[in-house]
């Protein structure tokens, strides 16, 4: 933006009658702004003309503050570039000549600064001479940066022009573009490293505006230009690309400012809280498929993944240009690639528009080649120009669908191939499929990335599963994996899990034919399209019995084997499971939910290989390990018959070898106890807490054990209930503390005295059940609730009830559930607490007279959902 070539006009009057004109003109302009339709062109009139109107009330402030006539009033930073959005700061600097003390002026500048505060304008301001901007340039670059962008506001012009002068003379371009990319790799960082987060700063974060102005701010330190346009006459820009900066620089600009102008403040970040509104002022509207901020964030990040690659490409280009004769040799690859300073680089420009198969070759080339880190500029730029080749055409090509097959079948570098093939955005046109859901947000409380990164992040977990130096996290899979003959086959079902996301209806369903479509179009046989087939259809099914059902039930087992049928379908369907629930966010997997998967696929394994098991003989197996565990703890023969007599087959099928061993050791001495006994230790399985209850039977104890880990501060994440045939309580119990974050395991182990304590003292009260506390919610779940919702029906056998009850998390919701069973006397035999990010998904296997009443079924299931919902 070039300077002001005249003093704008005079505001007449007093302070206060400045600062009703100032209210009055910045309000009208942000209500027309706000009340017009929400285009790009509107937002760019809105940042000048507010610009403009903060440029007079400055000058009138200036006059009446009766400033030195050898001082002028310079806009900075990004008002500097005549912009200025509705709550941004405005950063100015009071300039002095050279000579010219500050204590001489400083009665008239207090006066200028107090009178801009005094009218509403939050100032940024500093009094510098042109030495001393000079001065604290040198000392730091963002001072540098702010002042590259200055511009006269009123004043001494003849001073201003001597100290940009004096700016550009002084300006070390390669020193400055080292400074400027080094600060952006750190900002990166700072923002997760990725234009796709849950809640983007439109301006900081990558893909942001600060992008653009960075490929600017070192254009003009070059002096190569200070707009696109005069970049492309250098010919660091093409045309195409000129208007796709104009583009996607207006959307995010016309983003930011409707994100001001909802939140009422200075507000860059697109929290929840927010996202809604923002939504709504774009007149956006709600769809089956997809919220309206949902709707919202797929415009932003397609702007902000364009961004993200103009920026590279131009930020690689002006390096080379800076540097000039420093440019690195090359080495041939093969005729159509060379390698350039470890990045792959096309032969000649016109490569793509020439040969369009050498698209795909350039990912089968890069992951072939030891060494390659990424794609220079010059092949990024062919890449982002060529896009309209990938047409229909391109995508039924023999020659492509094989380039593509081939990609899949690398044995390294597949990963970092298929990063790159989207964020060049040739992955969505060669998969047209996959190009809907580049950039989908799932406002769902389990997935925080969108659904193209979760699925890259899937494909990722898949892949590690095959590399031995990743064996020791997650030696399971690895194991089954290094007997995998197909790797590629789950590639192909990580790539279309979730491909059909956000169109409303089934999207298993959706995927699977979507992924049928594919394995024919590219040649694949029929036993390997069902294979994938069957994994995209049930890719939700394995978690769900894990978490759900009750893994001791032959007749689960045996309905789960009868649906995979073969052993291939079962470990093909366990690795992708295991790939997926990791891929949806770091809080949801954890070692618990491991085992779960783990018993699952080993269950049915035994299944798949025979006859139905017999009961007798696997509980007379885990009884003789137990023997042994209990030998090797120094026990005394027969420790565990005092526990055992009193216990049915129910409780053998349910708990594991060392869990049986462990209650024979903490309970013998105690089967008859009056007072409830406690017992803790870490965790066999990851962090937390496995905590055993052994008390007399009554109906509130759940309730009670429920609110004893509420208060103390525990999330339930499984509970195991038996009840002992001389009415005794048996409860087993998984828990972990989120407060103790990363501690460790060394951290529950100072807890276990305490629990023992604590809990059995308040499981010994027979007072009233205390009131559960409302929970605190996060802002996610306040801008994206979870409508409750509770299911109960008959099992199977038509003899006990499924409860199945979904919600958003918040502290307590247990505790709430189990005083609803409680009040209504309904008995409590299994309960499954499944936590999916944000949202809970709990089943419970449960009796009582009550449920065989419809009336009082409703009257149940009314005050459940008046349990769980989420506190305001």
């Amino acid at each position: 933006m070039s300077s002001v070539s005249e003093t704008p006009t005079r505001a007449p009057g007093s302070v206060a009658a400045l600062r009703a004109r100032f209210r009055d003109g910045k309000q009208a302009l942000i209500t027309h702004f706000r009340e017009g339709r929400a285009t790009t062109t509107a937002a760019n009139q809105l940042l000048r003309a507010l610009a403009r109107h903060v440029d007079a009330t400055l000058a009138a402030l200036w006059d009446h503050a009766g400033m030195p006539a050898g001082a002028a009033l310079v806009a900075v930073g990004g008002y500097g570039r005549g912009e200025l959005f509705p709550h941004s700061d405005v950063d100015v600097l009071v300039l002095l000549q050279r000579g010219q003390e500050a204590d001489a002026v400083k009665a008239s500048i207090e006066g200028f600064i107090t009178a801009c505060w005094d009218i509403g304008l939050e100032i940024g301001s500093s009094v510098r001479t042109v030495d001393e901007c000079l001065e604290e340039a040198a000392r730091d670059v963002t001072v540098q940066t702010a002042l590259l962008e200055s511009r006269l506001v009123c004043g001494a012009r003849r001073v201003f022009t001597a100290f940009r002068d004096a700016s550009l003379q002084a300006m070390d371009a390669r020193a400055f573009l080292r400074a400027k990319t080094l600060e952006m790799q750190q900002r990166h960082v700072k923002y997760e490293g990725t234009p796709y987060a849950l809640e983007p700063n439109c301006k900081e974060s990558p893909g942001g505006l600060r992008d653009l102005q960075v490929v600017i701010w070192v254009a003009r330190a070059a002096g190569l230009g200070r707009t696109w346009s005069e970049l492309a006459a250098k010919g660091l820009v093409t045309p195409f690309e000129v208007s796709q900066l104009n583009k996607h620089e207006g959307t995010l600009r016309l983003i930011r400012a409707r994100l001001h102008v909802v939140a009422g403040r200075r507000e860059d970040r697109l929290v929840f809280d927010l996202q809604t509104a923002v939504a709504d002022s774009f007149g956006y509207k709600p769809t089956k498929g997809q919220r309206s901020s949902e709707v919202l964030m797929h415009r932003y990040y397609w702007a902000a993944k364009a961004v993200t690659q103009l920026n590279q490409i131009l930020m690689m280009n002006i390096e080379e240009r800076i540097m000039g004769s420093e440019a690195a040799p090359s080495r041939p690859i093969t005729a159509r690639f060379l390698e350039r300073a470890g990045m792959l680089e096309v032969a000649s420009d016109d490569l793509y528009l020439q040969n369009p198969h050498a698209i795909l070759e350039t990912f089968l080339v890069f992951a072939q080649t030891p060494g390659i880190q990424g794609l220079s500029s010059r092949t990024l730029r062919a890449l982002y120009n060529a896009r309209n080749v990938m047409d229909s055409g391109f995508r039924r090509d023999p020659i492509n669908r094989e380039l593509f097959m081939e990609i899949l079948r690398q044995p390294k570098g597949l990963t970092h191939a298929f990063r790159l093939m989207n964020q060049t955005s040739v992955l969505g046109r060669y998969l047209w499929v996959f190009r809907r859901i580049v950039g989908r947000m799932q406002h769902d409380l389990f997935h925080v990335y969108t659904v193209d990164q979760h699925i890259l992040m899937v494909l990722r977990n898949v892949r590690r599963f095959f590399i031995p130096e990743h064996a020791h996290e997650y030696p399971f899979c690895s194991q089954l994996a290094s007997q995998w003959d197909r790797p590629d086959l789950l590639y192909v079902a990580a790539l279309f899990h979730d491909v059909a996301k956000g169109r409303g209806g089934d999207h298993s369903d959706l995927g699977a034919a979507e992924v049928r479509r594919f394995c024919r179009d590219h040649g694949l046989s029929k036993d390997d399209t069902q294979l994938a087939e069957f994994l995209v259809k049930h890719h939700l099914t394995m978690s769900r019995m894990a978490q759900k059902e009750d893994l001791s039930d032959a007749d689960v087992i045996g309905n789960f084997a009868r649906l995979v049928g073969s052993e291939r379908r079962l470990t093909a369907l366990y690795l992708l499971t295991v790939a997926d629930i990791r891929g949806t966010s770091p809080k949801v997997w954890n070692a618990w939910k491991g085992k779960l998967l783990e018993d699952l696929y080993r269950l049915t394994l035994r299944a798949l290989g025979g006859s139905r098991p017999n009961l007798d003989a696997e509980i007379e197996a885990r009884k003789q390990e137990a023997r042994q565990n209990l030998a090797l703890h120094s026990a005394l023969p027969g420790t565990e018959e005092p526990l055992w007599k009193t216990l049915e087959i129910s409780y053998f099928a349910r708990h594991d070898a060392a869990d049986i061993a462990w209650h024979a050791r903490s309970l013998w001495r105690h089967i008859e106890s009056a007072t409830p006994v406690v017992r803790a230790r870490s965790s066999p399985v990851g962090d937390g807490l496995q905590v055993l209850v052994y008390a007399p039977d009554r109906a509130d104890l759940f309730a009670r054990i429920c609110g004893y880990f509420d208060s103390a501060g525990f999330s339930i994440l499984d509970a195991k209930i038996h009840t002992t045939r001389s009415g005794y309580a048996l409860d087993t119990f998984q828990v972990v503390a989120p407060r103790l974050g990363a501690d460790g395991p060394g951290a529950y182990r100072d807890l276990i005295s305490l629990v023992e304590n604590q809990a059995a003292q308040a499981l010994a009260s027979t007072g009233p059940l205390p009131e559960p506390s409302r929970g605190r919610v996060s802002r996610r779940v306040r801008s994206f609730p979870v409508v409750p919702r509770v299911s109960l029906h008959p099992d199977e056998r038509a003899q006990r009830w499924l409860l199945t009850v979904s919600a958003s998390d918040r502290s307590g919701l247990l505790y709430a559930v189990a005083r609803v069973l409680e009040r209504n006397r309904i008995n409590l035999q299994l309960a499954k607490v499944t936590t999916l990010g944000e949202r809970v998904e709990d089943t419970f296997l449960v009796d009582g007279p009550a449920l065989q009443q419809p009336k009082a079924q409703l009257r149940i299931e009314g005050e459940l959902l008046d349990a769980v919902a989420a506190a305001p």
